[in-house]
């Protein structure tokens, strides 16, 4: 039996998972226990490929593999790397000790590659609150991971060379493995780009532009009415080159919240600019206020934290989008509950609509 450790997240709120493996005699089986989801549950097909695959025969034996606390509801493929080390300790190939205070991140291929997962940084700032000195995650994933003091971040690009790195050995010469999604965010995006506006283009409008400067400087919400095409939009949108760039906490939590919802840039893993949301009018409740049947993923409401929710035709949206609102506005945060668990995201934003 060995255990290494890993993190969950709930939310943006991270806590430290052993994951603990037992071979034991019996019919040759291996089994995932400790409320793991469908995800969780295709590990174990994950890591036998990635184990064979690196060098290394699978236990033909019965396989336990646990995930503690069990009350805790495990979702996502980032238990990968964990559990196959657990594997390789286990079968005494790796030295308990190299285990000790360290906490691994990533999802494994068959081959026993390791690829790119969402939520480094909120589970990078857990393990280093949880006590963990190195944390091992997917080198693509090492820019956004060492953005959190107190903790070693260690990129690997394989199973076998992290096997490597824990037993002294040479490491092989595995090839770079490129980021799965590359998708930028689109507050991020959008807000970069914005920020180039200048209040300074727009003639006339002087009540307007003063207003604008009043909620750029206050943090205040702003309600723009008047008949189509007297630039109510053109205005709004050079709102973001008013807003001062966030300050390292504000960037740290809005990252985290893009972190998450698998929208941070890879080349730009720390947010500095407020971010700028403008969902369309047809949006549903969900992907305003964050949700999702099996995996809960943050809405625009939290990925505008710290930033502006700019809503054009806001009589076009769905009444139950308007009513949304409401509690996030007052409160600064969105609690998502499902029949299987809650999740809590910052929404603490600039409400802008037409």
């Amino acid at each position: 039996m060995a255990a290494t450790h890993s993190v969950t997240l709930d939310g943006l709120s991270g806590r430290p998972i052993e994951v603990e493996v037992d071979i034991s005699n019996g019919m040759p089986a291996t089994i995932v226990v400790g409320l793991a989801d469908t995800i969780v549950n295709e590990a174990r097909d994950r890591c036998r490929a990635a184990v064979v695959n690196s060098g290394t025969a699978w236990p033909d034996q019965r396989v336990t593999i646990n995930l503690a606390p069990s009350t805790l509801p495990k979702s996502g493929s980032h238990y990968d790397l964990a559990i196959a080390l657990a594997m390789f300790a286990a079968k005494s190939l790796i030295p308990p000790e190299a285990l000790v205070n360290a906490a691994f991140l990533g999802e494994l291929a068959l081959d026993g590659r390791l690829r790119a997962v969402r939520g480094i940084l909120p589970a990078t700032l857990a393990a280093a609150d949880a006590g963990f000195t190195r944390i091992f995650v997917p080198e693509v994933n090492v820019p956004e991971a060492k953005l959190v003091d107190g903790i070693v971040v260690i990129g690997v690009r394989s199973l076998r060379q992290t096997v490597a790195l824990l037993t002294g050995d040479d490491e092989p010469d595995d090839p770079p493995v490129a980021p799965l999604e590359e998708v930028p965010s689109i507050s991020w995006t959008g807000s970069e780009r914005l920020a180039r506006l200048d209040l300074a283009d727009i003639a006339g409008q002087e009540e307007a532009r003063i207003s604008l400067v009043v909620a750029a400087a206050g943090g205040h919400h702003l309600l723009m009415t008047g008949p189509p095409g007297i630039g109510k939009t053109m205005l709004v949108q050079r709102l973001p080159g008013l807003l001062p760039d966030l300050s390292y906490a504000e960037a740290l939590a809005v990252s985290a919240v893009h972190s998450v919802a698998g929208v941070l840039p890879a080349d730009a893993p720390l947010l500095r600019r407020p971010p700028f949301l403008d969902p369309h009018h047809t949006a549903s409740a969900v992907s305003i206020v964050g949700g999702g049947s099996k995996v809960i993923r943050p809405g625009a409401l939290s990925l505008a934290h710290h930033g502006v929710l700019f809503l054009d035709e806001a009589p076009e949206f769905a009444s139950n989008v308007i009513e949304a609102l409401r509690q996030p506005l007052e409160s600064g945060y969105v609690v998502v509950s499902r029949a299987a668990m809650t999740a809590a995201y910052p929404a603490r934003f600039q409400y802008e609509t037409l």
